[in-house]
C-alpha cells in the first residue's frame, strides 16, 4: 500500500513538473455603457456581420498601449434587412 501510495506521489510530482509554468495574462473585459474610453493601440480582430437583420452581437479584440489585450463585446444594427433604405 505504501509503494502505491508513493507512486502516485511521484507520478503527481513528475506531472507538475513538466506542467506549462508560462504565465499569461488575462484578457480585460471592457464594460458597454453610453460611453467607454477605449486606449487602442493595434487592432487584432473584430467582426460586424453586416448581412444579418436586426440587432446583432459584435467583438473587438485590441491591444493598449501598455501591451494588454482587450475585448469589448457590443450590439449593433446589422444591414441585411430587407427594404431598408
Amino acid at each position: 500500500m505504501k509503494m502505491l501510495i508513493l507512486g502516485f506521489a511521484a507520478l503527481l510530482a513528475t506531472g507538475s513538473a513538466f506542467a506549462d509554468t508560462q504565465t499569461t495574462e488575462p484578457v480585460i473585459h471592457d464594460r458597454t455603457g453610453f460611453f467607454v474610453h477605449l486606449d487602442i493601440a493595434k487592432d487584432l480582430s473584430s467582426n460586424i456581420l453586416t448581412q444579418d437583420c436586426g440587432i446583432v452581437p459584435a467583438q473587438l479584440i485590441y491591444l493598449d498601449h501598455q501591451g494588454r489585450k482587450h475585448e469589448l463585446d457590443y450590439q449593433v444594427q446589422g444591414m441585411g434587412c430587407i427594404g431598408d433604405n
